[in-house]
């Protein structure tokens, strides 16, 4: 059997590992739907002894939502509704979300759902990323329920990029199974700023926030916070450039084409 020719592929098919892991190593940040477009599929994993978990949902599918431009032909400001799906045991840990709590532009369009079982909650999921005229979709399953499997998952991924409405599901008390969410998400709550103003009153929500699974970024580790409905992000530690340091190194040792 003769060898093919490898001189014949084109210069791309030789390009250094170290340089793609450059251009793969682009850190998140807060506003970067405006250069890479809407996150359609995010999972966030948050114990249900702290109430992070949803608002860091929230916050996170605010800053893709906000920042996404406007397409031509649409409207300036976007008007479609915001799906809540809960299961019910997930609505027993966390409660369920407080219409007056929400920015003042959402709290007319909320429509909530709680369903009994996670087979319910997984189908009413689907069925609102079927539906364009919902700006995002916010899920809430609590544990790791047969239901949701991989299958599931993949099923979910496909329907929010097939119809481009986004995914911001919430895993409480869950472990790390396999999933095929092109970003994935531990939260935890961290100290807020102190008030200017007033030091007795509460500060705005912040937290702890490692991404440990991205389609298109290095894991990092982020202090979130939210102010003004603006999220901003700073370094947690310096474990995130290890990390980063890690995962380029991994994608160095895999072997690139030889040149006969």
């Amino acid at each position: 059997m003769t060898q093919p020719d490898l001189s014949s592929l084109p210069t791309t098919a030789f390009e250094d590992v170290a340089t793609l892991a450059a251009r793969r190593s682009a850190r998140w940040r807060p506003g970067l739907a405006i250069q890479q477009g809407k996150a359609l599929h995010s999972e966030i994993f948050a114990s249900s002894r702290e109430a992070a978990g949803a608002g860091a949902a929230l916050a996170l599918a605010l800053d893709d939502w906000r920042c996404t431009p406007r397409g031509e032909g649409e409207e300036a400001e976007d008007r479609r509704s915001v799906l809540w799906v809960q299961t019910r045991d997930a609505a027993r840990l966390g409660g369920r979300p407080y219409r007056a709590g929400l920015p003042k532009d959402l709290q007319a369009r909320l429509i909530h759902v709680l369903a009994e079982k996670a087979e319910d909650a997984l189908f009413a999921l689907e069925e609102g990323l079927r539906c364009r005229e919902l700006a995002f979709v916010i899920g809430e399953v609590s544990g790791n329920p047969k239901a949701l499997d991989f299958t599931a998952s993949r099923r979910l991924t496909l329907t929010a990029q097939k119809h481009g409405v986004p995914l911001f599901l919430l895993r409480v008390d869950a472990g790390r199974d396999l999933s095929s969410a092109r970003m994935r998400w531990e939260v935890a709550s961290a100290p807020s700023d102190t008030p200017e103003w007033n030091a007795q009153a509460p500060g705005d929500p912040a937290w702890k926030a490692e991404l440990f699974r991205a389609r298109s970024h290095a894991p990092g580790e982020w202090v979130l916070k939210g102010s003004d409905g603006i999220l901003s992000a700073s370094k947690a530690s310096r474990q995130a450039d290890r990390a980063v340091a890690n995962w380029t190194a991994g994608l160095q040792h895999r072997r690139t084409p030889r040149r006969a």
